[in-house]
């Protein structure tokens, strides 16, 4: 299958909160692309045409971070479907790594950080931002399971990186991640696989390795 071009890096945007200079990256996909993300705001899967991962102070206590990010969006000008992250991590100076054509960038916080699986009651409401953030890019048209196998596919990898970091955990417990992969042509090709094993899996899965790696703390 013949590998699309790819969005442009992410942009550095800045802002006056809370007393503080904070960041936010932007990705301007345009149209022809499809996402699928656990983000706050335009997550599930469905066309996106840009991606925001806005930092916000440490303590962050809005109980409306789609309120919160969409309003950063429209400060932007962005219009359109897109996708909001957040996160209390530096963003200005995000992990990033590639792969035959699959770039995947990060930002982590992990003063906040466990196991998944961890015994006891779940928290009453989310905890506080520390999160770890994973935007990828696949420059090929995926269908919908294999975009919903390539968020599993960079878990995994972000997982692993954690691990071989040396920290004792699987995330922190509001990580979240987007993948974009370019929209199928009405009656094109589509790839219905994107596990670690699978042409575009084992890249993303690379990629995502080595840019949370390089965010880590």
């Amino acid at each position: 299958m013949t590998v699309l071009v790819e969005p442009s890096p992410p942009l550095l945007l800045e802002r006056d909160e809370d007393g503080l200079r904070l960041g936010a990256l932007l990705w301007r996909t345009g149209p022809g692309w499809r996402a699928a993300s656990s983000a706050v705001l335009g997550g599930g899967i469905g066309p996106r045409h840009w991606v925001v991962n806005a930092q916000v102070a440490h303590g962050y206590t809005r109980t409306d971070p789609e309120c919160h990010l969409a309003g950063l969006a429209a400060a932007a000008g962005l219009d359109g479907p897109g996708v909001g992250l957040m996160t209390a991590a530096e963003v200005a100076r995000p992990g990033t790594g590639t792969d035959g054509g699959v770039t995947a960038v990060a930002t982590a916080g992990i003063e906040v950080r466990g196991w998944a699986a961890a015994p006891g009651p779940a928290l009453p409401a989310p905890p506080p931002p520390g999160t770890i953030n994973i935007v990828v890019t696949v420059p090929a048209p995926l269908t919908d399971a294999a975009l919903v196998n390539a968020v599993a596919t960079a878990t995994e990898a972000k997982v692993q990186a954690l691990l071989d970091a040396g920290h004792d955990c699987s995330g922190t417990p509001t990580d979240a991640v987007c993948v974009l992969a370019r929209a199928p042509r009405p009656g094109g090709p589509a790839d219905a696989f994107a596990g670690p094993r699978s042409l575009w899996g084992a890249r993303l899965a690379r990629a995502v390795h080595r840019a949370v790696g390089a965010a880590l703390p």
